[in-house]
């Protein structure tokens, strides 16, 4: 655990916030990465994604319930130095995630198609955007226990270590080498 009590208040400030906010751009790279690959396979591919996006962010909203949850029940216990309380808060987000994903999957992958019937205005754009639900759906699902974990972290004051796995969390994003999407292509290796 990191002393937060001890040393500047703005050198910690900027410790955490630096690579926060370096996470929160890769994010947003991830969806315009998608879309920049997905631009070459045609207008209604480029709907689908863009009407699909929006389970992203309202997945993004809710793993933030867990994730500001998280982060302010284990740091009050890291303040009163309580490791048993933090283990424990950390065990009891770690759950809540777990059922927090599993949720959003099985309701994703039940109402992708009337979702995007609801929303789009042709076929095309349907079956596009169903597709990349279906391959986008476990990635929202693992969001919530990478966002409990790296949450607890920032908790006792350990932001780096996350930073490399969260840019890895999106399988139809810049890092799908495999090309397995059928919405997606071999995408480059850096990170």
């Amino acid at each position: 655990m990191k002393d937060l009590t001890q040393g500047s208040i703005l050198s910690h400030a900027l410790t955490m916030a630096v690579p926060i906010f370096a996470g929160l751009v890769l994010v947003l790279l991830c969806g315009l990465i998608d879309l920049y690959f997905v631009a070459a396979l045609g207008e209604a591919a480029i709907a689908g994604i863009g009407a699909a996006g929006n389970a992203g962010f309202i997945t993004n909203a809710l793993t933030q319930v867990v994730s500001v949850g998280t982060l302010a029940a284990v740091s009050q216990a890291v303040g009163r130095r309580d490791r048993t309380d933090a283990n424990l808060k950390f065990n009891q987000s770690l759950g809540l995630s777990v059922v927090g994903g599993a949720c959003t999957m099985a309701a994703g992958f039940a109402v992708a198609r009337p979702y995007m019937n609801s929303v789009a205005a042709d076929a095309a754009t349907v079956a596009a955007g169903t597709t990349y639900l279906v391959w986008f759906m476990p990635a929202l699902g693992l969001q919530f226990a990478m966002f409990a974990m790296s949450s607890a972290l920032r908790g006792i004051g350990i932001v780096a270590p996350p930073r490399p796995y969260g840019c890895r969390r999106n399988p139809v994003s810049a890092q799908n080498t495999s090309g397995t999407c059928p919405l997606s292509r071999p995408r480059c290796r850096r990170c």
